[in-house]
């Protein structure tokens, strides 16, 4: 929690913003109209959870939940000034299912099919278990960021006796759960459905089995394993729970008052929220978005591996703009490919650039108001991630940082990568970018006649350019010819893309002003001759 103190001009506002995050922070405020109170009276801070499940590699997908979530909790704590905490929840006592597609060593891995997580070799051989290696992942990822967390195992909290009472109140109110549960289930899985899953004394196997509850309060079942009827306590780690009524248990040992999921799981988030009300807690608060979809519209799924991962994205653009992307719109679907990036860091810019200049109440529906909570600072940037992306397309896949500098300061005199530091990052973004995904597809086409004709009036115009021309005098020049009936064409716009297809090579471009800036008049005339040199003869 921000030790800051909160403006009352900003928690007036903050209490009729439609900002997502302060719609969900006032479902707490009605929770909790004088604040969370302990059992000895003394405030308690509001808790936050959010869930993983490492039978996968973390992807964007799983960070998404800590980043919307912290988004929420600083808007509650900009409405109260009341303490809070985040718990990152490692549901790492779940059993191996299937062998995820994208890791190594799968023939081992399919030898400990059914054991909880944290027993399960680590296919990269680099940690305790394959549990221990992705949450170590995400807890480097979340590190990285900055976030303000606690994390917390679930075997650390089965085995250390943390869950026992709770899990008592499970046996407690077992036919009660049962009967929340079993009209959900197929007839065939009604026979064999227990919350309660034994952990085998002979395999180490999370086991699938009907139990019988002997003594709730001393935590005792009874099943049958491999033939032999057993008779073992569920506490300490004896056992773990069925997902829909272990999270419900986790809500209510942990006291967990908001955590939010994905559209797929409101069938979850609905009967868990019953059990955890048959366990005499109240469920949290929160809410469900819509999942991520990879460039074919299929859901992201940490198995077969087909999103982003983390790393990807910063390697081709910037924290802040993975932040932002995540921010908007949580309740519609949205693709999440590599192709989404660009534009990602741009409108990131755009909305940071006019964030100083807003009033209090614009600011706070402004994404990077939440991106950053609240404390944006107000430089800015020369140029767009765009436009740099277009000049290291016609520079080539070879081009170095050192080039791109010194073509920026075509644009603006005397920059530097020590004065403008997040520049600096876009420069490499745009670099690994190009090199990866823009240099092998350039292809220039050769102008039209009309289009010739165009390109040698622009070229005899820049050329006799005043030195100090501006970007807004050439875009100007490039406008005017474009208006020319004399040159043919019906649109504008029919003008700008024959320059990005005929001087750029591809489809969409930048404003041609601040480009041929950007590249320089001299260097701009060469890419128009090229273009007229393709002109087929005759």
């Amino acid at each position: 929690m921000s030790d800051d103190p909160i403006s009352n001009d900003l928690r007036q506002a903050a209490l009729v913003s439609k900002a997502w995050p302060y719609e969900e922070a006032r479902k707490l405020l009605k929770r909790y109209p004088r604040g969370k109170t302990a059992k000895d009276g003394a405030l308690a801070p509001v808790l936050f959870e959010t869930g993983y499940g490492p039978s996968g590699l973390p992807h964007i997908g799983t960070f998404n939940e800590v980043q919307r979530t912290t988004m929420v909790r600083h808007a509650y704590e900009e409405l109260t000034g009341a303490p809070t905490r985040l718990v990152a929840f490692s549901d790492d006592m779940d059993g191996l299912r299937k062998v995820p597609d994208n890791v190594p060593n799968q023939e081992m891995l399919a030898q400990h099919l059914g054991k909880p997580l944290t027993q399960v070799p680590d296919p990269f051989e680099k940690y305790e278990s394959f549990a221990h290696h992705n949450n170590a992942m995400l807890c480097a990822f979340l590190d990285r960021y900055g976030f303000d967390y606690e994390f917390v195992s679930s075997t650390e909290m089965y085995r250390g006796g943390q869950f026992d009472e709770a899990l008592k109140g499970v046996l407690r109110a077992y036919q009660a759960i049962m009967d929340i549960m079993l009209p959900t289930l197929r007839k065939e899985r009604q026979l064999t459905y227990s919350p309660v899953l034994p952990v085998s004394p002979k395999s180490g196997i999370v086991l699938q089995v009907p139990v019988e509850v002997i003594d709730a309060d001393a935590g005792l079942v009874r099943f049958v394993d491999q033939g032999e009827t057993i008779e073992q306590s569920i506490l300490s780690g004896g056992a773990k729970l069925q997902w829909k009524v272990d999270w419900a248990m986790r809500w209510v040992a942990l006291g967990v008052d908001y955590e939010m999921a994905g559209k797929d799981l409101i069938d979850s988030v609905t009967q868990s929220s019953k059990i955890a009300r048959a366990l005499g807690a109240r469920p949290p608060e929160g809410f469900n978005y819509e999942m991520f979809l990879d460039e074919k519209g299929e859901k992201i799924s940490k198995s077969k591996g087909n999103g982003l991962s983390i790393e990807q994205w910063l390697t081709y653009g910037s924290e802040e703009s993975l932040a932002f992307y995540i921010y908007r719109e949580p309740k519609a679907a949205k693709s999440l490919h590599i192709g989404v990036i660009p534009r990602a860091v741009d409108d990131y810019e755009q909305f940071r650039a006019s964030y100083a200049t807003q009033a209090i109440d614009k600011r706070l529906g402004n994404p990077v108001h939440h991106v950053h909570g609240g404390k944006v600072s107000q430089d800015s940037l020369p140029v767009t991630f765009g436009l740099l992306l277009n000049l290291v397309g016609v520079m080539g896949a070879d081009a170095t940082e050192a080039q791109v500098w010194a073509y920026l300061r075509n644009y603006a005199p005397g920059a530097s990568a020590e004065d403008y530091p997040r520049l600096a990052g876009l420069v490499r973004n745009a670099l690994a970018f190009n090199r990866d995904f823009i240099a092998p597809t350039l292809k220039r086409r050769p102008p039209s006649e009309n289009e010739a004709m165009a390109l040698r009036e622009l070229d005899a115009q820049i050329a006799a350019s005043p030195d100090d021309a501006t970007a807004e005098d050439i875009q100007n020049i490039v406008y005017e010819i474009g208006k020319d009936p004399h040159y043919g064409f019906e649109q504008l716009r029919d003008w700008f893309k024959a320059l990005y297809e005929t001087l750029l090579g591809a489809e969409q471009g930048p404003r041609m002003g601040s480009f041929i800036a950007l590249y320089g008049i001299e260097n701009s005339r060469k890419l128009i001759a090229q273009a007229l040199d393709a002109v087929p003869a005759g």
